[in-house]
This record gives structure tokens, sequence and C-alpha cells, in this order.
């Protein structure tokens, strides 16, 4: 995943409160393979009729240049799915500025590379009326922690980490990874001091040197 600081684009309303991970993106969807992409199933049953025509108002339909949404509170509320993240970063989405999140939707949203910025309610509901049915420029600052939307100028709740991640392009397990040197020496001397602590093919393996332990994804490297 590629890091990044600041975005230019284009920021458009969604005046919807507690949009939930299955209008997000539909469970029927979600057998499709990732690397298909799910950009064409965001917001499916809203943006399309029951005959899979597009809903002309529809703000993705009228905006598909869209990379900025601003939303309303409770976004990403419902299941864990991550793969209505996906749907949002595929169809093009860098970030969603809202009052408030589902928690797990924020937390999948940062390892995605997509910024949920938490935004007074009253700053959204006049971002939202300004909009109306229109779009309007977007300029993001992850450093400042800062977007303008338009003319207005505007700060936004960010959780220092989520900010490291964001910037640095990094997700959990790649956090981890920078530890693994670490980590190895706590298993060694556990294995040395307490092996009773680890399953008994475990103790063998926090013995070996660092050169010849799993990499962390699952794989031990040759020599």
């Amino acid at each position: 995943m590629t890091g990044w600081t600041t975005h230019e684009g284009t920021a458009i309303g969604f005046d919807r409160e507690s949009v939930d991970t299955d209008q997000i993106i539909p469970a029927r969807f979600m057998s499709t393979p990732r690397s298909a992409g799910y950009g064409a199933f965001l917001l499916h049953d809203l943006r399309f009729d029951s005959d899979g025509h597009p809903r002309p108002a529809f703000p993705l339909n009228r905006h598909k240049d869209a990379s900025v949404l601003i939303a309303n509170r409770n976004f990403g509320s419902g299941s864990s799915r991550e793969a209505a993240v996906y749907a949002l970063v595929d169809f093009g989405f860098r970030a969603v500025l809202a009052p408030s999140f589902g928690d797990i939707f924020a937390s999948n949203a940062v390892n995605n590379g997509l910024l949920p910025a938490r935004v007074d309610a009253a700053i959204v509901n006049a971002l939202l009326a300004e909009l109306g049915d229109r779009s309007a420029v977007a300029e993001i600052d992850l450093n400042q922690a800062t977007a303008k939307i338009g003319d207005r100028v505007l700060s936004f709740d960010l959780d220092p980490a989520w900010q490291h991640k964001l910037i640095n392009g990094l997700d959990d397990i790649d956090l981890t990874l920078k530890r693994r040197d670490s980590i190895a020496d706590h298993r060694r001397h556990i294995a040395a001091k307490e092996p009773w602590r680890l399953p008994a093919n475990a103790v063998s393996r926090a013995s070996r040197p660092h050169n010849q332990q799993s990499n962390g994804r699952g794989e031990t490297p040759c020599n």
C-alpha cells in the first residue's frame, strides 16, 4: 500500500445517516474476487433501481470522478466486512468526512489507505447544505489534519497512530513486522527460560537464528 500526505480531488455530499456496510456493499457481491475490483458494487442498491438502471439523481452517478465523500453520522456501521472499504477505494475515494464512523469500518479504512476523518456535525451539515447536488474542489492535508472543501477550510480528528499509518502506507501486519527482531528475541528468551509456556514445536522454532525464522507472513527464507 502506498502512503500519502496530501490529496486534491472532487468532493460530493451524501446526506444519509447510519449508512451501514451492507448498504455500502451488499453481501451478494462479496464472492467476487478482490482482484476484479469492488467499485461497481459501491452503494449498489441505492445507485441502481431494481432493473439495474442507474438512478440519475444519486450523487455517485452524477459525479463519477468523486474522491472525497461528505457523509453523515455513523457511517460504516453494521457488520465488520472489509469489503465495504474495498468498494470505496476501488471506486476512487481517498477520504470520507463524517461526524462519526463504525469503529471497525474506520480501522479497516486506515489499513487500506482510506481516511476516515471525523468532523464536527455542525460543519458537516453546513457542507452538505452548501454542496447540495453539486461537487466542489477538495484538498486534504494529513500532516496538518485539515481539509478545504470549496472555500471552507476545516480541521478533522485523526488518531496519531492512524495518521502515521496513512502517511507511511502501513497496515497492522506491517507495524508488527517492524518489531520482528524484538519479537524473535522475546520468543528465544521464553524458549530458554520458560519453555513450558510454548507448544513443543514452537520451542525449537524460537531457538533458531533470526535469519532462519519465518518472515512473519508464513515463509521461511532459504539459505
